[in-house]
Order: structure tokens, then sequence, then C-alpha cells
């Protein structure tokens, strides 16, 4: 749900590249986001995102500027394969910002719940907590906001 939220927001933006999401585990794999998430961006107008779900892989610390976690256990996990992927000199340079992405929202260290195993509100609450940290992190980022400053307040 990150990803289709915070491509509707830039869509039209040249200074955002490569956007992409995937998890920590290949749970899901190769399949297409929840029905629930999807009902919910349509329901906010975003009709048009197209996902299949992936593993996190060695190279996204290279690939990607930021490399984002939705709860602490997944920056954890994050941070580890960073700096199992720097240690073994894997993809180059593993120069990617990991954080969490409730860091963006204005609460330092804000989690999102994973919703999968709840009812439908969790999407939607999912939803406000994705569309904030969204719009923080363009706020902080390419708005040339100093991001370290900020999350220290």
């Amino acid at each position: 749900m990150a990803e289709g939220v915070f491509r509707n927001l830039t869509k039209s933006d040249e200074r955002v590249g490569k956007v992409d999401s995937a998890g920590t585990g290949a749970y899901h794999e190769g399949c297409p986001p929840d029905s629930r998430t999807m009902s919910v961006l349509e329901e906010n107008g975003n009709v048009d995102y197209d996902h299949s779900a992936r593993k996190v892989r060695s190279s996204d610390f290279k690939d990607f500027d930021y490399v984002l976690a939705m709860d602490d256990e997944n920056l954890d996990d994050l941070l580890r394969l960073q700096r199992r992927t720097t240690k073994n000199g894997g993809s180059g340079a593993a120069s990617a910002k990991v954080m969490l992405f409730g860091d963006f929202g204005g609460s330092k260290g804000e989690q999102v719940v994973d919703p999968y195993y709840g009812a439908r509100d969790g999407f939607t609450i999912a939803y406000e907590q994705m569309t904030r940290f969204s719009k923080g992190l363009i706020e902080q980022v390419l708005q040339g906001r100093d991001v370290e400053e900020e999350s220290e307040r």
C-alpha cells in the first residue's frame, strides 16, 4: 500500500526516481496486493496501482536512496541485511538510508500495525498513515529539509 500511495502522490514529480516495495519475508512473493488494500486505494482515487510482491534483495541497498520499514522488527531485519551486505561486499556500496517510514509522519518511531490479519478498517488506518508518512517524506526529502535533523525532534 505504501508504494501505491507514494507513487500516486508523486506521479508527476520528476525528482522521484525508482519506487518499489518489498517484504523482509517471501510469504506472498509473486502475488498481487491484498484485495482490501486495492479496495482502500481505489476508494481514495488510486485506481492504477499494479504490484507483485517480492522479497528485499541485497542490491536494494545500492539501488535506492531510502529503504523504509513499517515497524521496528522489519527495521532491525533491514539493518541486519544491510550490514551483512556491506560486510560481504555485495552489491557495491550499500548506501541507502534505512529508516522507519513512520519517522516521516510527525511522530518519531511511529509504527504501522500490519492490517493483514485484522478487519478492513485496519487497511483504512494504514492508508491514513501511508498518506501522512508519504507527505512527510516529500516535504522533508524532496523539499530539502534535513531528514536526520527532523527525525531527532
